[in-house]
């Protein structure tokens, strides 16, 4: 059983290294960090900084050439393909730039769609993907297709979609990269309700205004951690969505 003191994340002294002779790239080097429960973090960087690598290793996509990475007290470097997409598939949700979803499939079905694989019954998986739609301010749009909704409203089916399975940790890869900045703002808001209920959040960008929401920005350069700071995250929920992820 998994201690209820271990962090969500503990990435300790990782390195990630693609190819060999010439053409070897050191995507990842030593980095270290830990994410408690409850964190809001912003991983930052430039293209080539290792972001999209570590999120990667993040969420069990990608494994370590050397180091330890726990999630959640489970060391995934023990696992095989398997376990180790049982374990990605229970304990991270994912929400994509591109959001991702099936065209021909409504808005629940999308959201329904991990629970189906998990093995959970029709009856359970209707009534927990209605819930999340809900969270995220879209129980009037559960019948329709991705092509009757905006962008903005596509990313929160994904939002719900990653939330669905109740993961222990929800990951972020440029979430607003494909919206306009009102439903950026939407977005980011609903992970800002999500951050005040408890909710253990990664989000990785290039943006600044995307970051400012985090309580936590970690910047990478060259494969390596550069910074680590606390701040102050921005605040407040326009009304019309002040009850929205509650």
């Amino acid at each position: 059983m998994t201690p209820r003191s271990a962090p969500v994340l503990d990435i300790r002294d990782v390195t990630k290294v693609y190819g060999g002779g010439e053409a070897t790239v050191h995507a990842l080097r030593g980095v270290s960090l830990t994410v408690e429960r409850g964190d809001y973090v912003a991983i930052m960087g430039a293209s080539g900084s290792g972001k999209s690598t570590l999120m990667n290793i993040i969420g069990c996509l990608d494994v370590p050439s050397t180091g330890r990475y726990l999630l959640d007290g489970t060391d995934v470097g023990r696992l095989d393909d398997v376990r180790l997409a049982i374990v990605r598939n229970r304990k991270v949700g994912f929400v994509f730039q591109s959001f991702n979803l099936i065209p021909r499939m409504s808005a629940l079905a999308n959201v329904e769609l991990p629970l189906a694989y998990g093995g959970v019954k029709a009856a359970e998986r209707r009534s927990r993907a209605l819930a999340a739609l809900d969270r995220v301010g879209l129980a009037d749009r559960v019948r329709h297709q991705p092509n009757e909704l905006s962008g903005g409203q596509q990313q929160r089916v994904a939002v719900a979609r990653a939330l669905v399975t109740a993961p222990t940790l929800l990951l972020a890869d440029e979430p607003t990269g494909a919206l306009d900045s009102r439903a950026s703002q939407d977005v980011m808001h609903i992970f800002d309700r999500l951050s005040a209920r408890g909710r253990t959040i990664v989000v990785i960008t290039h943006e600044e205004d995307v970051a400012a929401h985090a309580k936590r920005i970690i910047r990478l350069m060259d494969g390596r951690v550069i910074e680590d700071v606390r701040r102050s995250p921005v605040g407040g929920l326009p009304p019309r969505l002040a009850e929205v992820a509650t």
